[in-house]
């Protein structure tokens, strides 16, 4: 890992970030050259100043930091990737401030058509299953789905990538040692089998907030475009978003109900010109042609399900008469329906136990999808 070490020190010089990092990088090639370059060569590049070309100057001596770095990297079995390697994602190489160094775990191969996947953490069980479907059906296509491995919709995510045989790659906003949340690190580990986790974060970074509205550059800067599945107005997949759109990439997103909050921000993207996503195939067709191909049997007709035959009540009939993919309160089908609330109850669970409706957190009740 010798020749990751002028790209390390580069990395550590004061005032130089990601978007100076690449501009010296463009206009010197490589770490060494930048170190090697004359004082008014450095000024020549717009943002760096006296100061920062004077502190390039004083980094040329090593930092012991750099080698336990490197030790780290090596000991946890990831790759470094920098600008000048093959493997790097050339799609991330075109945002303005791509990561000097990406740590990968697994086989990072974006040669097939990539798009992210985000939204809230605390999704509804429509979200859920809307997000499992499309990327199920995106994995299809042969789209690698790319997602932040974080609770809710990202989870989701994933799932569906996987469960559909495909690649998915994670971003994290901690380092490779530090799986966040750790309740996803079975997912972790199938991920990195079947595609990659990456990070720009040394390996033993821990859990830290300003990391994770860094990372959501990544997310968007390794793909074709970014879906949002359901988000609030103050939700971090709008940054996603927004940054998707900076970097000159399709946003998307999936509509929900005017009822619930947890599609405002969705809602907000629509109007703001974001393509409404109802299938796979308004995806597709936003993508330039050859990207992606339609799956032999289009996954996103599929259908709420059917109910198993000879096994419903009437009164079963009745009550998923009311029900969707979207989640009502058990309140709200209490007044449609005119019904004792525990007669309710008892019955939604038996929907429960025979497979055909899903209780979400707060008394939210749905039809469940095939």
């Amino acid at each position: 890992m010798q020749h990751l070490v002028p790209w390390f020190n580069l990395k550590r010089v004061p005032g130089i970030g990601n978007l100076l990092f690449k501009r010296l990088i463009d206009r010197f090639a490589t770490p060494a050259q930048v170190f090697a370059a004359a004082r008014e060569d450095l000024l020549a590049v717009e943002g760096i100043s006296p100061k920062t070309a004077a502190a390039i100057a004083g980094q040329r001596r090593l930092s012991p930091q750099i080698e336990t770095e490197l030790e780290d990297a090596a000991a946890s079995g990831c790759r470094v990737l920098t600008y000048n390697d093959a493997a790097y994602p050339r799609l991330l190489l075109q945002i303005p401030d791509p990561p000097p160094c990406l740590y990968v775990r697994g086989s990072l191969d974006l040669n097939s058509a990539a798009l992210a996947i985000v939204g809230s953490r605390n999704a509804s069980s429509y979200g859920k299953a809307v997000a499992r479907r499309l990327s199920a059906d995106l994995a299809a296509c042969g789209a690698t789905v790319v997602s932040g491995m974080a609770l809710g919709i990202d989870t989701c995510a994933h799932q569906g990538a996987l469960q559909a045989g495909g690649p998915t790659v994670a971003v994290m906003g901690t380092g490779l040692n530090h799986i966040y949340p750790a309740r996803n690190r079975r997912l972790h580990d199938a991920i990195a089998e079947r595609g990659a986790v990456v990070s720009e974060l040394p390996v033993n970074a821990g859990p830290d907030a300003r990391h994770f509205p860094a990372r959501n550059r990544i997310i968007s800067g390794l793909t074709l475009g970014t879906l949002v599945v359901e988000a609030t107005l103050k939700s971090g997949s709008l940054i996603t978003a927004r940054l998707a759109a900076e970097q000159n990439r399709e946003v998307y997103a999936v509509p929900g109900s005017i009822d619930s909050f947890k599609s405002t921000g969705t809602h907000a993207l629509i109007k703001q010109g974001a393509k409404l996503v109802e299938n796979v195939q308004d995806i597709l067709e936003e993508l330039p042609a050859g990207n992606l191909q339609p799956a032999a049997a289009d996954a996103s007709s599929r259908q709420i399900a059917a109910p198993p035959p000879g096994e419903l009540t009437a009164l079963d009939s009745k009550i998923l008469a009311e029900l969707d993919r979207y989640p009502v309160h058990i309140d709200e089908l209490v007044r449609k329906l005119d019904l004792e609330p525990g007669k309710l109850a008892a019955a939604l669970l038996q929907l429960e136990l025979k497979g055909v409706v899903h209780q979400d957190r707060g008394s939210l009740f749905s039809r469940k999808t095939r």
